[in-house]
């Protein structure tokens, strides 16, 4: 992130301070270590597949004028969208320097394809919300594409760089876009049964965004017409005047059971996919990852 320009590097060291999970990284590094590639590219990838992540961060707080991240304030609420979009370019356009190092064009179309879709998903996004009539299968192409999509390359990679058999890769990109599926609809039931200060972030956000995500899709479809019409409204004007009475109708109603449900499920297929790796250390992390992402609360 070294860069002649002192607000690149004072954003980027910024975003870098907050922490984070680093779960795309690490996922990364996990199937290396699975599939028993010790090489020095393993780490150039999981540092550039995180770039990638905090790219999309900075420019997805700008668009849905996100004021707190991590518990702290965004970028944007910092410096100013301006700069956040700027500096999120420059991380997107440094972590492509930092793939090309590795003299792969396997690679290079992996994540040059990840990027893509990432972006048609937030496109997506864009145009659903305050679309109260969304689907599941229309909130699972978006986070599938906008989410999932990293998780499942930074899994692929691993076994790219591994030179593992066409099976394996495809094993491992099904994990990955499993685990990745799976974490956004946990994220998504968080924003209606988490806790704001463990979460980093303020509760109802995606509300206030209009978003239909899947607590309120299984709450809608499992709530009486008057809680579905509280919600209809709430998400066709971005409203979170009646936050608290639509918690408590998600809760009610069983849809975070739903939603969780969903996860598991995908947590499920995660570990499905990857039955058949070696049983090491690294393989068995794995598992333990899909089985304790469906429990976090923040």
């Amino acid at each position: 992130m070294t860069s002649t320009v002192p607000l690149v590097g004072q954003i980027s060291q910024y975003i870098i301070a907050a922490g984070g999970k680093r779960l795309r990284p690490a996922l990364l590094l996990m199937v290396c270590g699975a599939l028993n590639y010790q090489g020095r590219h393993r780490h150039t990838l999981a540092a550039v597949v995180e770039l990638i992540h905090t790219a999309t961060l900075l420019h997805d707080d700008v668009v849905d004028a996100s004021t707190l991240r991590r518990g702290r304030a965004t970028a944007n609420e910092t410096f100013g969208n301006p700069a956040s979009v700027l500096v999120g370019d420059f991380l997107h356009t440094r972590s492509f320097q930092m793939m090309v190092e590795t003299g792969s064009m396997r690679v290079m179309e992996i994540l040059s394809e990840a990027t893509n879709i990432i972006a048609e998903g937030e496109v997506l996004q864009l145009m659903n919300m305050h679309d109260a009539s969304l689907t599941e299968t229309d909130y699972l192409k978006v986070i599938r594409s906008k989410t999932a999509k990293l998780f499942e390359a930074s899994a692929r990679l691993g076994a790219v760089l591994a030179e593992s058999t066409t099976q394996i890769e495809e094993a491992c990109a099904t994990y990955g876009q499993a685990l990745g599926t799976a974490f956004q609809i946990i994220d998504d039931v968080l924003d209606y049964d988490g806790n704001a200060s463990e979460m980093g972030k303020n509760l109802g956000d995606d509300l206030r965004e209009g978003k239909a995500t899947l607590p309120l899709i299984a709450a809608m479809a499992r709530g009486t017409p008057k809680q579905a019409q509280t919600i209809r409204h709430a998400i066709e004007e971005g409203s979170t005047e009646q936050l608290a009475a639509i918690i408590d109708i998600v809760k009610q109603t069983g849809a975070l059971q739903v939603a969780r449900q969903a996860a598991s499920d995908e947590a499920h297929r995660a570990i499905a996919a990857i039955a058949t790796l070696p049983p090491t250390p690294h393989a068995e992390g794995m598992c333990a990852l899909a089985n304790q992402l469906t429990e976090r609360r923040a």
